[in-house]
């Protein structure tokens, strides 16, 4: 992906797309891997970077969702299940099987927690894992050496998926972009046009690099901004009323040390009554998360004290290390685009999908989680195919290898053994780079496995602009360790300003606005 050759394509095409897509999250981005994979003329914007909001900001899991099982939402269950499955036959390299430890203190719990579990391997279907099965005290402790033992009874072991929410991004965009699309950061999009009879037949967007102001013509437009879609159906229609109710999920993430085993755990009713993860991901331990109900939505949502001392409470009473904030080497936050229902409190609204066809033909979805973005734009791109009148064609996505996929027969199945790893089989070209250049091969930062390569790629192949991109999301050190992130700022600075042609003044600009940024990724 270049963004030069985006912004050119963009310019040039004179004939109307047949759907523009806004938003560069898992739903806008999946959204154009359906289309353009169906043939269809397809370009998306994204005001920020891609993934900049809630898509990279998740649990990190790629599930089923107990919690749905738990609410008796048995539909929404088994489409995740599926979805969960066919995500990791596209994205080996990025998806792999986790095991997941309910620990149980009470003597209820382990045969009320055993015989939920035996449902969740029902629905799972052909698409389970593997299956789960009672654990004795002695053997919980093998797998989480640092739970807490006092009162432990036993537990109940399943199996869920993990991944990396961003890498995963990166791939799809390159996907979408491999079958025709075209992909745009930093594009704002600022008003919409509409024809005499009052459908939307293009829009308008701010370059946010240059300035300039852009018009493009679309058959159909797709509203898939997420927690900000609201503020895009009133660009379309100013008494548009609400329909996202959004709260906020808070992680903290822990030295490996806290949460050494092969194994996660789950905590299947908190005091405030969600579940709560602690899980390894990139050679750390990941704790979360929370959900707080929010008033308006921003692109750097921030945990509040009271969110951090309640994941540092909850994680106490289960690790026999209790961590401290002095413990926390990042926090991140995410913003969940949650549909309205009424007076529910926001832990107790559906993760359901809802697809809003405006008066002027403004599609708008919503709601919805990672796990099922292919099948909410499977279903996105059927409206837009009615709406913009376009000629009717298969859905090919369930079987559509990502970007990055192994070539068959090469699959690990597994966690990732190195950074590397995430990027499966374009990693080739990383390392043809250190070749090229050896010293690009040196990490960062002595407490993070990210290298020089890894810049170089982001800046020639996936479309990162800013260090805040790179450090962010096409690596993950920003929320793996953000005083790392901040250390290694300048030289990061300095690769990029090689790449895009930026100057001393530019990469001064970098470095203070990213050491500003990583402050908000440190506890207070």
């Amino acid at each position: 992906m270049h963004r030069d050759r985006s912004l050119a394509a963009l310019a040039s095409r004179v004939d109307p797309w047949d759907i523009a897509v806004i938003g560069g999250g898992a739903t806008g981005v999946g959204i154009a891997v359906d289309a353009a994979s169906r043939g269809y003329a397809v370009c998306l914007l994204e005001q920020a970077d891609f993934g900049k909001g809630t898509s990279s900001r998740s649990t990190k899991l790629v599930h089923g969702g107990v919690r749905y099982l738990q609410q008796g939402n048995i539909a929404l269950v088994m489409e995740a299940l599926k979805e969960r499955g066919i995500l990791r036959q596209n994205a080996p390299h990025l998806v792999h099987d986790l095991a997941f430890v309910v620990p149980n203190y009470a003597w209820w719990e382990t045969p009320f927690y055993g015989i939920g579990m035996k449902v969740y391997d029902l629905l799972a279907g052909k698409y389970g894992f593997k299956k789960s099965h009672l654990l004795s005290k002695d053997e919980v402790l093998r797998r989480i050496p640092t739970l807490e033992q006092e009162g432990l009874r036993g537990g109940v072991l399943y199996y869920d998926g993990q991944f990396d929410d961003a890498r995963l991004l990166i791939d799809l965009a390159q996907t979408a972009e491999d079958h025709g699309g075209v992909l745009l950061n930093y594009a704002r999009v600022s008003g919409f046009s509409h024809d005499d009879e009052g459908f939307v037949d293009g829009l308008s967007f701010h370059d946010e690099e240059s300035g300039a102001e852009h018009a493009l013509w679309a058959r159909c437009v797709v509203n898939a901004t997420g927690a900000f879609c609201d503020a895009v159906r009133k660009l379309d229609d100013p008494a548009a009323a609400p329909v996202i109710a959004p709260s906020q999920g808070v992680h903290l993430v822990l030295e490996r040390a806290f949460l050494p085993g092969d194994a996660a755990i789950m905590v299947p009713r908190t005091s405030d009554g969600r579940v709560m993860f602690a899980i390894p991901w990139h050679g750390h331990a990941l704790v979360g998360t929370t959900d707080t109900a929010l008033d308006g939505v921003t692109l750097e949502p921030r945990a509040t004290a009271a969110e951090i001392d309640f994941l540092l409470d909850t994680a106490s009473q289960y690790l026999s290390r209790q961590p401290t904030r002095a413990d926390i080497l990042s926090v991140f936050t995410g913003i969940r685009p949650l549909i309205k229902a009424g007076t529910a409190s926001t832990a107790a609204l559906s993760r359901e999908h809802t697809i809003l066809v405006a008066q002027s033909g403004l599609i708008t979805i919503a709601g919805g989680k990672w796990t099922t973005y292919r099948k909410m734009a499977e279903d996105c791109v059927d409206h837009a195919a009615t709406i913009g009148r376009l000629e009717e064609r298969e859905c090919v996505t369930k079987t559509l290898k990502i970007s990055g996929s192994p070539a068959p027969g090469h699959e690990t199945g597994g966690m990732p053994a190195d950074d590397l790893a995430y990027y499966g089989s374009n990693a080739d070209g990383i390392r043809a780079l250190i070749v090229e250049q050896p010293q690009w091969g040196e990490p960062l930062d002595a407490a993070l496995p990210i290298c020089g390569a890894q810049v170089i790629w982001a800046a020639r192949r996936e479309m990162a602009r800013t260090v805040e991109d790179v450090l962010a999301r096409r690596t993950r050190a920003l929320f793996l360790n953000a005083r790392a992130a901040r250390r290694m700022a300048g030289d990061v600075a300095q690769l990029l300003a090689g790449e895009l042609g930026r100057d001393a003044a530019w990469q001064a600009g970098q470095v203070g606005a990213f050491d500003r940024l990583a402050a908000g990724y440190l506890p207070a």
